[in-house]
């Protein structure tokens, strides 16, 4: 009760230096693809800096959970890369849903995908910069020597910690013309959610084969001086932000509140809205009987309807490696190859699948007995 009657200077601001460095969490989920972008070097105010200053940096990108197969040509991978990820948007798949989609550049030449220009990482930046600005300003107004001093270490303390994480994507290049088999995708999902992805060698190199590396513009040792001369900066500006006036210490606190809002905001929204992945189009392909599913083995049929081939079901072990599996997988991949169905090459579209009762096909193999018995 006394705020209310002695007034707001009885106020005690003394731990308003902890808000600076809150708000890990929220940082560190856009912090690598806030790196790409030139509005990472701004001068500013930054929630939680300290996150931004580790002993070393991510070598690529944070890799999602899948077994990713080539259609035809044997490769497996047990992660599925994360530009591949943001540009299928795998989360959205329902579970033992089917779905295709065919991936094409939308001009030729090495990879171009960046962080997006003006996506909300950018205007966080700029939230920043302005709110230094303006404190910067309130401190000459109200001839605060620390709190001046603690604008000027906290804000180029953003730009020294960008220099040391800034870095551009590096993809892997197909430099080899010799032939390939066909380069198609299938990737399965933990729900048993299947994607398969037509594309052609280079594509697939780039985006599922290799991870993404980061080249980083600074080598190690200078990230690591870095590093260090931002810890003292981060703590010398702490300690010079505790020393303000009350006035300048209440616009501190405001300003790591909102920007603590803004940030978490923004780690909440979906990650494609901060990458700028317009080089590769995709189109989705529909056809008929639709994605969804009701369970595993209708979507694992269509899935090698679609492909015309098990032999990646076998490569990934997809299904159980039991004799009775092997036996309908098997069944599957010829009665998909009797038809007309699958992915048609000229026309690009999925064609009807083969009139087959996989269910009882299964339960056939599992328990031979009562089939025969029932026959």
């Amino acid at each position: 009760m006394r705020f209310l009657t002695d007034g707001y200077k009885s106020l005690q601001l003394d731990i308003v230096g902890f808000l600076a460095i809150l708000g890990e969490s929220s940082v560190l989920v856009q912090s690598q693809v806030a790196a790409l972008s030139y509005f990472f070097l701004l001068p500013r105010l930054v929630p939680a800096p300290q996150a931004l200053i580790r002993t070393s940096r991510p070598e690529r990108l944070e890799p999602s959970t899948g077994i990713v197969v080539g259609a035809y040509s044997g490769g497996i991978r047990h992660y599925v890369n994360h530009l591949a990820h943001l540009l299928h948007n795998g989360n959205s798949l329902p579970a033992y849903s089917v779905r295709c989609e065919k991936v094409t550049k939308t001009k030729e030449g090495s990879s171009d995908v960046r962080a997006r220009p003006f996506g909300p990482i950018t205007w966080l930046s700029i939230l920043g910069c302005m709110m230094s600005l303006a404190l910067f300003a309130i401190a000459i107004a109200q001839d605060d020597g620390f709190a001046l001093v603690a604008i000027l270490a906290l804000s180029f303390l953003s730009t020294l910690v960008g220099i040391g994480n800034r870095w551009v994507l590096k993809l892997s290049e197909r430099k080899a013309n010799r032939p390939v088999p066909p380069s198609d995708v299938v990737i399965n999902y933990p729900n048993g959610a299947f994607l398969i992805i037509k594309c052609d060698e280079y594509t697939a190199r780039e985006l599922y084969w290799h991870p993404e590396q980061c080249d980083y513009m600074v080598n190690p040792t200078i990230y690591r001086i870095l590093s260090l001369g931002g810890t003292l900066i981060l703590m010398f500006g702490v300690i010079c932000l505790g020393n303000a006036t009350l006035d300048l210490q209440l616009g501190f606190a405001a300003s790591y509140i909102i920007l603590n809002a803004a940030y978490w905001v923004v780690a909440a929204l979906p990650p494609q809205w901060n990458w700028d992945l317009s080089y590769y189009h995709v189109r989705r392909i529909h056809y008929e009987g639709g994605e969804e599913n009701k369970f595993f083995t209708q979507a694992l049929w269509k899935a090698i309807a679609i492909t015309q081939s098990a032999h990646w079901v076998k490569i990934g072990l997809i299904a159980p490696s039991s004799k009775a599996w092997g036996a309908w997988i098997e069944e599957a991949e010829e009665m998909a190859k009797s038809g007309h169905g699958g992915w048609d090459e000229k026309e690009d579209v999925v064609r009807e699948f083969p009139d087959w009762d996989f269910d009882a096909a299964l339960t056939r193999h599992l328990y031979p007995d009562e089939a025969s018995r029932s026959v």
